[in-house]
């Protein structure tokens, strides 16, 4: 069970040190970097690997395999959600005005019009919160958790 803990524990420092480089570096200002953020999945699959060759050498089975990884991503995602609220919150507190105005940007590059524009924005400002954000960190975790979970304790787990 230690394995799990460490494996989540570590889920969560190495996505939430990538989120604050994103932060330190200003990607997430940029349209072409902010597409970098989703190195946070390979984190997540290697820190899955990395705890499931754990558990497996204890000689846990397929269900159980899966079972762990999604425990380790149901601590991660429970880490990350602290972070996040606290990274668009206090850390970033114009984090969502720097995004809007950078999507305003795009969307005016691409020709839209300005009722488009708006009505886009508006659009997305209702998912644009830290609470919002924090639980769709979460449950992106917990969800990529389960699902790489179930192929990667294909792989990895005791043979019968």
């Amino acid at each position: 069970m230690k394995r799990v803990w460490a494996a989540g524990i570590l889920i969560a420092v190495l996505c939430a040190l990538w989120q604050l480089l994103m932060g330190v570096t200003g990607w997430y200002k940029d349209p072409v970097m902010m597409k970098v953020f989703w190195v946070v999945i390979l984190i997540q699959i290697g820190c899955l690997i990395w705890g499931l060759r754990g558990t497996a050498k204890e000689g846990k089975r397929y269900w159980a395999q899966v079972g762990y990884g999604t425990l380790m991503s149901l601590i991660a995602g429970v880490i990350l959600f602290c972070w996040s609220y606290l990274f668009t919150s206090v850390l970033y507190p114009n984090y969502f005005a720097e995004m809007r105005a950078m999507q305003e940007d795009v969307l005016r590059k691409a020709g839209q019009s300005q009722a488009e524009i708006t009505a886009v924005l508006d659009l997305m400002a209702k998912t644009q919160t830290s609470l919002i954000q924090a639980i769709s960190g979460f449950a992106g975790c917990v969800i990529t958790g389960l699902v790489c979970s179930l192929v990667i304790g294909a792989f990895i787990r005791k043979k019968n």
